[in-house]
Formats: C-alpha cells, structure tokens, sequence
C-alpha cells in the first residue's frame, strides 16, 4: 500500500479540502487535488475571525470542523470551532509552565494532527496529548520531559506530530535508560512509547513520510538529514548537514520532490541540498549542496513541476521569494520585494503567501517569472504559524486571533 494511502486511511472521515496536519493532507504545503483553482486577482474576503491566546501553532481542519491550539494564562487550550462560522464546539487545557528563553512567545508552535478520531497535540513544555475528535476528552497524554528527558532548547518543543500507521513520530531529542530517544514513535491508541532512535537533538522541523516507499520518514533533525523505518525507529540514512554556530535552527521541513528526491534547506549559511533515496538499495545519496542558493530560516518551500518555490535568508534581515530548480539548485528568478517572512500554501498551480507582515501574497507557481495577482492585508503582522487551506478558505492567525479568508 503506497504511503500516501496508508496516511489517508489513518484521517479521520478524510473529505474533499480537509487539511488535518502540519502542511496539508499530504504534507507538502499543497491543497488537495480537488479543491477548486484561484482564478483572477479578486480581493480576499474575510469570512468570520475568532479571538486566540498566544502561540505560533497553525490551524486544521478536518469534517468541517477547524482545531485550533493556543495558549491563555497558565493553560494550553485546544478547540473545536464549526468551519463554516467559528461556533465552539468544544474545548480542553492543561496547566503548562513553559517560559520562552528569549522572551518571544510562550504559546505552542507545534501544529496538531487529526488522525483516526483523535486530535494529537504536542505543547512546548513536552506535553503530547491524544484527544478525541468529536468531543475534546483527554484519552492519553505522554511527557517528554518527564519520561525522555526532552530539553527546552531555544524555543521549546515544536515538532508537529506525524501520525502514520498506528503510530505518532516525533522528533524530541531525549533519552533514557535504554538509551537514545532523539526521534520516537508512540503507539496512537494508548500513547505508550514503541520505539526510540538515534542521539539526535531535536530541530524545529517535522517529519515526513517518503511518497515512493511505504514506511519511511524523513526527518531534519539539529545534526542534519535522517530517514528512518516507521515500523521500529530503524535508521537508514544520517548525514551531517547543518550551521557550523550553535545559535542557529534547522527548522523547515523536507521536501519531496519526485522520484525519490528530497530537498533540506536551512538559513545561517547552510544552503539548500537534494537528495536521492534508492528503494532498491535502501540507500540516500546526495545530489548537490549550495550555499546561498535557497536558504530557509523557518519556512517550508514549495515543489511544483521540477521547481521549488521558498523564502530565501533571515528573518532579521528580511527575505526574498526565490524559484530554484530542483535539478541543480540553479535560481530561475528571485522577486524584487523584500519580506520579514511568511510561509507558503501551493492551491493548483497558484501560491499563497503569508506574510510575517500579514499580507497575503496570491502568485503563480510559473518557473520563468514572478507574476503577483493579488496583495491584501489579512491579519496583524509579526506572526509565523503556519495557514491551512479547505474549501476555497485560508485560515490564518496572528499573535491575537484566528482570521478565514475567503480566496477561492
């Protein structure tokens, strides 16, 4: 059973547009297949906006119905809101005590994942939890910290669980007494722990599944480019491939770009790299590697038809939208505008943008010139979560609520 497949299966009542987990129904930054195409430079709508605590955790949506995580004094709270208005329909939290060490934000980064009747969070303190769908009970919770002794790092845990038969990967760079737990997998029904690999310290990024093989994630943990067997944690490839200084992140996700390709991009003067997995062989194999080619400070690039599509330098001295192409990381155009940052939905062959600025960017996904159809202000700026896009509607947040646009 191919993975995607195996992914869909585990989807709660999986329907046209759901958006269940961190970057689509497919994790890629891609709507699913059968959402209708963005025609024209009409002007976003904004459809209704509800108030949110703090936190840099994204949407999902899923059965018509938009989960949410964000934090309010003491508590992280979880909720279930109607798509179509915003009405609550339910609501959980649990005491949290997690400081941000510089300061920025105290609120969860990692997205939640909706998979087999349950909503899987994960917080910043290292609490994972398993609620269910329809009702928001607690059916399990599992502490990193306590249990793996996961550490804080800069801006505490935020990896966004991938769910992937029976299981619940995570990349939470702890250990015990057997040994290594930089990535795990914890059984979805009961939360206890399957297996544990490798000593890697934890990045800000989140795994993937490789679409050609049938259980095997990718991960780009602090140490670099790891593949690993879903089934028992075992590692089939680990390459050094990050910054040189400590006081840097690898936090955009890897990319798959057919055929087996996977592309890893961080900023601090790393670059972007491409690899090649051989399912025959078992065996990763890199293609290229280039400084200064597409580097991504936290953003997770577009494919679409042999080109990638990213947001290319630091966030503290602003980026560019760039087009590379996946063959040889050769840049095909870079857009004039410069842009404190944002993060990217690939709708049909348009691009939506959303800017740290708040801006919502609409383009093409055209390899041979950068051509903008619309600019709207949708949310207030200085906010990095990542949009979910269903049924024509992009839900978007920043620092002070959760705003649906309607660009369809």
């Amino acid at each position: 059973m191919r993975p995607i497949l195996l992914l869909l299966c585990a989807l709660t009542s999986l329907q046209a547009g759901d958006w269940p987990q961190f970057l689509g129904p497919q994790r890629n930054c891609t709507a699913a297949a059968d959402e209708a195409a963005i025609v024209g430079s009409t002007e976003a709508e904004i459809v209704w906006k509800r108030m949110l605590g703090t936190g840099h955790a994204g949407a999902v949506v899923s059965n018509n119905r938009v989960i949410v995580t964000h934090r309010q004094g003491n508590e992280i709270i979880t909720e279930a809101l109607a798509a179509a208005d915003g009405k609550p329909l339910w609501k959980h939290s649990y005491p949290t005590n997690y400081r941000d060490s510089f300061g920025f934000d105290n609120g969860p980064r990692a997205v939640p994942c909706i998979a087999a009747g349950k909503v899987i969070t994960h917080g910043p303190e290292g609490i994972v939890e398993a609620l269910d769908f329809e009702t928001g009970k607690l059916l399990w919770s599992y502490d990193t910290v306590a249990e793996l002794e996961s550490p804080q790092g800069y801006f505490g845990r935020a990896c966004s669980p991938l769910v992937t038969d029976g299981k619940v990967l995570l990349n939470v760079g702890g250990k015990n007494a057997k040994g290594g737990a930089g990535i795990i997998a914890l059984d979805l029904a009961t939360g206890k722990i399957v297996w544990q690999a490798t000593d890697e310290e934890a990045s800000y990024s989140s795994p993937v599944l490789l679409p050609e093989e049938a259980g095997v994630a990718a991960f780009f943990t602090r140490r670099g480019v790891l593949l690993a067997q879903t089934s028992d944690g075992k590692v089939l490839a680990d390459e050094y491939f990050r910054p040189q200084i400590d006081a840097s992140v690898n936090a955009a996700a890897p990319v798959p770009c057919g055929d087996g390709k996977l592309l890893f991009t961080a900023a601090y003067d790393v670059g972007a790299g491409l690899w090649q997995w051989n399912k025959a062989e078992r065996k990763l194999t890199n293609l290229w590697k280039k400084p200064d080619a597409l580097d991504c400070h936290y953003t997770t690039p577009v494919y679409h038809g042999g080109h990638v599509y990213g947001l290319h330098g630091r966030q503290e001295s602003g980026m560019t939208l760039r087009c590379i192409a996946v063959a040889d990381g050769k840049v095909a155009w870079e857009a004039s505008d410069r842009i404190p940052g944002g993060t990217l939905v690939l709708v049909g062959d348009k691009i939506l943008l959303h800017s740290e600025a708040g801006e919502l960017w609409v383009f093409t996904a055209d390899s041979k010139k950068f051509n903008l159809l619309q600019r709207s202000q949708i949310t207030r700026a200085g906010h990095r979560s990542h949009a979910a896009y269903s049924n024509g509607l992009l839900f978007a947040r920043d620092a002070e609520k959760l705003v649906v646009v309607k660009v369809k």
